[in-house]
C-alpha cells in the first residue's frame, strides 16, 4: 500500500495539474482513496457486497453502536470522507439559476469518464444500499440494469440519495430502528424525527424543527420535497406516512458571516458532493446569530433535524481525519478553499483556524 502521505501528494499534484487543464464540469474528477482504520474505523460500504456488476449481493448489513458524545463527530467524518472519495466536488446553490426547463426524451448517452467513474463507485454505492431493508431487491434490479449496454458504467436505476444516509447513520452509530430508521426513501426518517418531536418516537437520534426554531450544528440534517413544495414540518405532519419526494442533507459546517451552510449528499447529480446552501442569520434574544431560513437549487429547506448528541465545534470539517491527511502532507491546499469559495466575487484565502491548521472554508474578509 502507498504510504499516505505521499498518495497524498500525487493526488494534490494531479489535481493542481487538473485544475490547470480544466475548469468546472469538464474538470477531470480526483478521488483521495478512504483512510486507513487507524484513522477513521469505517467498514468501507463496498465490503457489504460481493460480486461484479450484474451478479452482485448483499452480505453484510449489521451497524454500529456508539456513545452519544462520538456521534457527530463520526457522521460529520464519515460524510466528508465519502465526499473526498467521490472527488471532492462542490456545487454552489447560492447564487440563484435562471429557472430549468425540464427534460424530456432520453437522457444523453454517458462519456467515457462518466462510465469509467460509474464503474469504479458502483460496489460502494451498493454498499450504501446494502443497509436498508429493501437494498436487496434493489441491488437484483441494478444487476438486470449493469448486463445492458453500458454494464458497469450504466446509471442507477434507483435514486440512492436515502441509502447514502442511512449508510452514513449505520456507520455513524445509530444502528437500531429506533435510534433511526435506515430507509431508501427520505420521508420515512423525516416522519421518525417529526414524531420525535410529538413525542412518539421518545429513543429517536433526531427531532425534526422547521429552520429557525434551533440552531443548526455539523451532524444535523437539512431536507426539502421536491414534488409536495413544505414549508413547516407541520405541514408535513398532516401526510405522515405517504410517500413524497425529498431529499436531505448532511450539515457539515455553518459560516454566519458568509450567509452560507455546508452540507454534504449522496446522489446529487451521481455523486456524493458537497452543497452550499444559502442562509439568512437573525440573532436571537441572546445576541447569538440562528439561520432562519436556508434554501438550495431554489428549494426551501421545511426540516431540520437536529440530532440529540453532544455539540461538536464549528470547525468539524477542518479537522475531520480526510481533511487532516491533506493537511499534513504540507502541500497547499488552496484549490480546496478555492472550491468551497463558490462562485460568487468573493474568493477564499487561508487563514489561521482555531485549531492552527489551514482553514478550508473561511472566506478572507
Amino acid at each position: 500500500m502507498t504510504h499516505r502521505t505521499d498518495f497524498t501528494k500525487q493526488f494534490l499534484l494531479a489535481l493542481a495539474v487538473a485544475l490547470t487543464s480544466a475548469s468546472g464540469a469538464s474538470a477531470q474528477q480526483i478521488h483521495l482513496d478512504r483512510l486507513e482504520a487507524e484513522r477513521l474505523d469505517v467498514m468501507p460500504p463496498a465490503e457489504r457486497v460481493t460480486g461484479k456488476p450484474g451478479r452482485m449481493r448483499v452480505v453484510e448489513r449489521a451497524c454500529r453502536m456508539m456513545p452519544t458524545d462520538e456521534l457527530r463527530r463520526r457522521i460529520v467524518d464519515i460524510a466528508v470522507q465519502e465526499w473526498g472519495f467521490f472527488g471532492f466536488s462542490v456545487l454552489d446553490q447560492t447564487i440563484p439559476e435562471e429557472p430549468r426547463q425540464r427534460r424530456s426524451g432520453p437522457r444523453p448517452p454517458r462519456s467515457p469518464l462518466e462510465l469509467m467513474e460509474a464503474a469504479r463507485v458502483a460496489d460502494s454505492i451498493a454498499g450504501y444500499w446494502a443497509v436498508t431493508d429493501d437494498g436487496g431487491w434493489i441491488l437484483d434490479r441494478q444487476n438486470d440494469v449493469w448486463t445492458g449496454r453500458y454494464g458497469a458504467g450504466a446509471r442507477w436505476e434507483d435514486p440512492w440519495s436515502a441509502a447514502f444516509i442511512s449508510w452514513v447513520m449505520c456507520e455513524g452509530g445509530l444502528g437500531e430502528d429506533d435510534l433511526f430508521k435506515r430507509h431508501i426513501a427520505h420521508y420515512v426518517y423525516i416522519d421518525q424525527a417529526i414524531e420525535a418531536r410529538d413525542g412518539d418516537e421518545p429513543d429517536a437520534a433526531y427531532v425534526a424543527y422547521d429552520v429557525g426554531e434551533m440552531p443548526i450544528e455539523p451532524g444535523d440534517l437539512l431536507c426539502s420535497a421536491r414534488r409536495s413544495a413544505y414549508v413547516s414540518i407541520g405541514e408535513r405532519r398532516r401526510n405522515l406516512g405517504e410517500g413524497v419526494r425529498s431529499h436531505c442533507d448532511i450539515t457539515i459546517r455553518v459560516e454566519e458571516d458568509n450567509g452560507r451552510i455546508l452540507v454534504i449528499g449522496g446522489n446529487v447529480s451521481g455523486s456524493v458532493r458537497l452543497k452550499l446552501f444559502a442562509a439568512r442569520f437573525e440573532s436571537n434574544g441572546d445576541g447569538e446569530p440562528r439561520a432562519r431560513s436556508v434554501t438550495g437549487d431554489d428549494r426551501t429547506m421545511f426540516a431540520h433535524l437536529k440530532l440529540r448528541a453532544e455539540p461538536l465545534h464549528a470547525d468539524a470539517l477542518d479537522t475531520s481525519p480526510t481533511v487532516q491527511a491533506l493537511v499534513e502532507s504540507g502541500d497547499d491546499l488552496s484549490w480546496l478553499t478555492q472550491r468551497l469559495a463558490g462562485g460568487g466575487p468573493a474568493r477564499a484565502a487561508p487563514v489561521a483556524s482555531s485549531a492552527g491548521m489551514p482553514s478550508v472554508s473561511t472566506l478572507a474578509p
